[in-house]
């Protein structure tokens, strides 16, 4: 069974199912991690593959596949004086007080902060949406740092079936991958008879040619065996 982390605010959803569409036999087994444990789940042998949010603290070992970008959000109360902005920048949340430690604390914990006015988070949107309350507002930051998200495995461990599921998140289909392998088996045949025809070649040209006979050795050859039938008869 292929195991697969995800970190919150993920929504791995449509790659399980086309998994399953794909490979009904063989059960996917999906579970949330938290992002300090995102690479260590891996390690440890706890999944097969993890999609995650960079930067990771070590990929030694490990084979990474870009996926997409989050933008960030500032999270406040609702009655916060951003609730006035479309959008926001740095320098319009430059002052305010922020929800220290977030790293170690869960999403719901860190909301309940800020819709107690503790301070504001810049956090994912994905985050921000999965833990959304009616007692907090967010906005875009437009100049913060996007957050990447990626799919992570350990390259040791590519077995067929994580190279299924890696199929499944770039968008191959079972038809394509199909055909994919089909079309190697060709390209290796006609490499095979190309080869063998090459060194068939090759070996016949470093034979001696031979000689080929001019018309007066030919009458000469022929005026002896003339000559040698007479005396025998």
């Amino acid at each position: 069974m292929v195991k697969l982390a995800f970190v919150a605010g993920v929504t791995p959803a449509k790659w399980l199912r086309a998994w399953n569409d794909r490979r009904p036999r063989d059960p996917l087994e999906a579970s949330r991690t938290e992002p300090v444990e995102q690479t260590a789940v891996l390690r440890d042998g706890r999944a097969d593959l993890a999609i995650v949010r960079l930067p990771i603290d070590d990929d030694s070992g490990l084979s990474v596949i870009r996926l997409y970008d989050e933008v960030a959000v500032a999270v406040a109360p609702k009655d916060h004086a951003i609730a006035a902005a479309d959008d926001l920048t740095l320098a319009d949340i430059a002052g305010e007080q922020r929800v220290a430690d977030t790293d170690s604390l869960d999403g719901d914990m860190i909301m309940e902060l800020v819709a107690a006015g503790v301070g504001i988070v810049v956090v994912p949107h994905s985050i921000a949406r999965l833990y959304a309350r009616k007692d907090v507002i967010s906005r875009t930051v437009t100049d913060a740092p996007v957050t990447q998200i990626a799919l992570v495995w350990p390259t040791a461990a590519t077995t067929p079936d994580v190279e299924e599921f890696i199929g499944i998140v770039r968008g191959r289909t079972a038809n394509s991958s199909r055909g994919t392998s089909a079309e190697q088996a060709a390209e290796a045949k006609k490499a095979a008879e190309a080869q063998a025809k090459a060194a068939k070649a090759k070996k016949k040209a470093s034979q001696p040619a031979k000689k080929q006979r001019t018309a007066a050795e030919i009458r000469v050859a022929a005026a002896r065996n003339s000559r040698g039938k007479k005396r025998r008869s």
